[in-house]
């Protein structure tokens, strides 16, 4: 009987405001995405980072620290507990992008483990260049550096799951029922922020914006509302790189009602961009604008997050029945 293993991939983000691990964590960050900046390298990326660090570590001690790796770890658990109670006995493993444990620790504690049968689950529920093809990339770059051959499924994106489609709505739902809100009342509007991408990912053939979309219509049918609005949290550090449209400082004066219900459509976990960036900024400039705020969580501790992971699993496993999964590794 094979042994199965997972490895669920996470972006990652430091816990506190150490400046050495946020300027590191920053660092790997710039350099990662530094095709924006042709010629660019591992100076410009220190360089960023050291300039970008401030504001972040500020970020964190309003926040009280990232729970995002803890909330990564805790769906770890959700997910073992949901396949064993559908007779699959795994081990899972936290591996992030850019904080510890990293994928390379995740897949060498699976490996010491015993597994022979390896899926890798991004924690991103719509796929993007820089979060899950590149979470996927290193996974098969760390197997090899591994010299570690095993049977391999990869999972892509996962925005049209029905379930996790459902969960989203129903997180949608509480909140309004909670602070007494009609999804139907023209006045309540129905506001979906996205982690942003630099246009130059979207020319050179990235789907993200229109997955992004896809998911906010896919959410918003599911609780039966017809108007909505979608803006990004852009990141402008690099003043040249352009960002998908409308950013959320810009879209929100525009709006006329006088409730906004706002969803972090691209993320699974809290973290700094929801707990900084639209729990303090955002809300700032809502309330500014005579509007009442209400933030729908992400579904970090949602009770059907782990069953949504293990459909995922179990779907890719099936997918794959009769035929042998992809062998990566040492002879890749």
């Amino acid at each position: 009987m094979s042994r199965l293993g997972v490895v669920l991939l996470a972006f990652g983000e430091p816990e506190g405001s150490d400046p050495a691990l946020v300027i590191d964590f920053l660092e790997r960050i710039f350099l990662a995405n530094r095709r924006l900046e042709p010629g660019s390298g591992a100076e410009r990326a220190r360089q960023l980072a050291e300039a970008r660090a401030p504001g972040l570590m500020e970020a964190y001690q309003k926040i009280g620290g990232s729970p995002m790796n803890a909330h990564a770890h805790a769906h770890g658990e959700a997910l073992e507990v949901a396949l064993e109670a559908r007779g699959h006995r795994a081990r899972v493993f936290v591996g992030t992008q850019f904080t510890t444990p990293t994928i390379s620790d995740a897949l060498q504690r699976c490996r010491e483990s015993g597994v022979d049968q390896l899926v890798a689950l991004p924690l991103y529920p719509v796929s993007g260049p820089t979060t899950t093809v590149a979470a996927l990339d290193t996974v098969c770059e760390q197997l090899r550096e591994l010299s570690w051959t095993v049977e391999t499924a990869f999972i892509g994106g996962w925005h049209r799951n029905a379930k996790y489609v459902e969960l989203r709505a129903d997180g949608i739902r509480r909140v309004m029922t909670e602070r007494g809100l009609d999804a139907q009342d023209p006045d309540v509007c129905l506001y979906f922020s996205a982690h942003g991408t630099p246009i130059s990912y979207l020319e050179e053939g990235s789907q993200y914006q229109e997955h992004v979309e896809e998911s906010c219509r896919l959410i918003a049918d599911a609780v039966a509302v017809d108007r909505y609005e979608l803006g990004y949290q852009n990141h402008t550090n690099r003043i040249k790189v352009e960002w998908t449209e409308p950013s959320n400082q810009d879209l929100m004066p525009t709006l006329e009602a006088d409730d906004v219900v706002v969803v972090p459509v691209s993320f699974v976990h809290e973290q700094s961009e929801t707990l900084d960036e639209l729990d303090l900024e955002l809300r700032e400039l809502v309330e500014q604008l005579g509007m009442g705020f209400h933030r729908v969580a992400t579904p970090h501790d949602h009770p059907d997050m782990g069953a949504v992971l293990a459909d995922l699993v179990i779907d890719a496993l099936n997918a794959s029945a009769g035929a042998p999964l992809a062998h990566v590794g040492a002879s890749s």
